[in-house]
């Protein structure tokens, strides 16, 4: 005998997908409607906001001036760069005509043709012109930095006004709103024309083939369920093998909700999601014990009296059992009861003053 808990509830996706408004705007066109077949590009709804487009628009311009503005950097830091590099090359020119002036007056100078004052004259302008081209490389080299600086500066601006522009411009994307997922529209709480706020609920879209069933059992009986039991849920229509897969810890009116996730590869085309489902779970397996039709108004792990047939089955004697374990229709026995016994199990209160009644055709 298999010990069972029953319960009741609906099937529900197993994945979902809740789309919400990320902006202020109204419902221009409603596309599709609940229970409509969907993919992640289908469009649900249009929406409108003439405002976001206008914040696009702009957006966009700010954009364009920054990468302007790029350019125009670029080409002030190429001529400034330039200006330097051919005031060097001025440099290195007098540079070299001061040298070749110094080496042929230092052999003029030995053969007194050239005076002293005019040979130290000429050392010296090599040597200050030597600096100049130092400093004037260095300037060169520190201005590259300063320039690339300067741009990356402004690339860090551009990146900033392109980030703004893509997070406007998917806002308005966003205003066709697209399923996301494959599966089944099954919400949509709102109307034509209707103004919806910024995160808003507007559609609720849920797989069609993954689902599982969400499974009400009296409190009582909860604490019999463990992860992993064995449960058939059934449509109305077909019966489909599944076992428990959550068991959520709240109670709830009473009850608690069993988590059943189902084994079949494959469901039948009458499992559907927020359809009302039944349930049984098998919570034990008795084997070698007594059990009977599960007599009205009886519980589990109590002591009754039931009327008892001889065996000529024509006299009845009002004799006390106690029961066990619940099995859906059955009931265990575990006193009271032997094999082969036979009990009246229809409500018998109107004879409960008779400790024996006689039956006849």
């Amino acid at each position: 005998m298999r010990v069972q808990v029953q319960g009741y509830g609906v099937l529900r996706s197993h994945r979902q997908k809740l789309l919400t408004s990320l902006t202020s705007a109204t419902v221009e066109e409603i596309i599709l409607r609940p229970g409509a077949q969907v993919t992640p590009d289908s469009i649900i709804m249009k929406l409108n906001n003439p405002e976001l487009y206008e914040e696009t628009e702009r957006a966009r311009m700010q954009l364009n001036q920054e990468k302007a503005n790029l350019r125009k950097l670029e080409l002030n830091n190429q001529r400034e760069l330039l200006a330097e590099e051919s005031n060097l090359a001025e440099m290195v020119a007098k540079f070299n005509m001061v040298k070749l002036r110094r080496e042929a007056e230092q052999e003029l100078v030995d053969k007194g043709v050239v005076s002293q004052l005019t040979y130290k004259t000429t050392v010296l302008e090599q040597e200050q012109l030597h600096d100049s081209m130092r400093i004037q490389q260095n300037r060169i080299a520190q201005l590259k930095l300063v320039n690339q600086e300067a741009l990356n500066i402004q690339q860090e601006q551009i990146n900033q006004a392109e980030a703004l522009y893509f997070t406007v411009k998917n806002r308005v994307d966003a205003l066709a709103v697209k399923a996301g997922i494959n599966g089944i529209l099954q919400r949509l709480p709102v109307e034509l024309g209707q103004s919806i706020a910024a995160g808003q609920e507007l559609a609720l879209v849920g797989s069609e083939q993954d689902l599982l069933a969400l499974i009400r059992v009296p409190q009582a009986q909860a604490e019999r369920i463990s992860v992993g039991q064995l449960a058939e849920v059934t449509t109305r229509r077909d019966l489909l093998p599944g076992k428990v897969s959550r068991i959520t810890p709240e109670v709830q009116e009473g009850t608690v909700t069993i988590e059943i996730q189902f084994t079949a590869a494959h469901l039948p085309a009458s499992a559907r999601p927020e359809l009302s489902v039944d349930a049984v779970i098998y919570t034990a397996e008795l084997k070698n014990t007594l059990y009977i039709d599960r007599p009205v108004n009886v519980r589990v792990n109590s002591s009754n009296s039931l009327y008892k047939l001889d065996h000529t089955r024509q006299l009845a004697e009002y004799s006390e059992v106690r029961y066990g374990e619940d099995a859906g229709k059955y009931i265990q026995l575990l006193e009271g009861a032997a094999v082969n016994d036979t009990f009246i199990v229809s409500d018998m209160t109107g004879f409960t003053d008779s400790k024996r009644i006689s039956i006849t055709n």
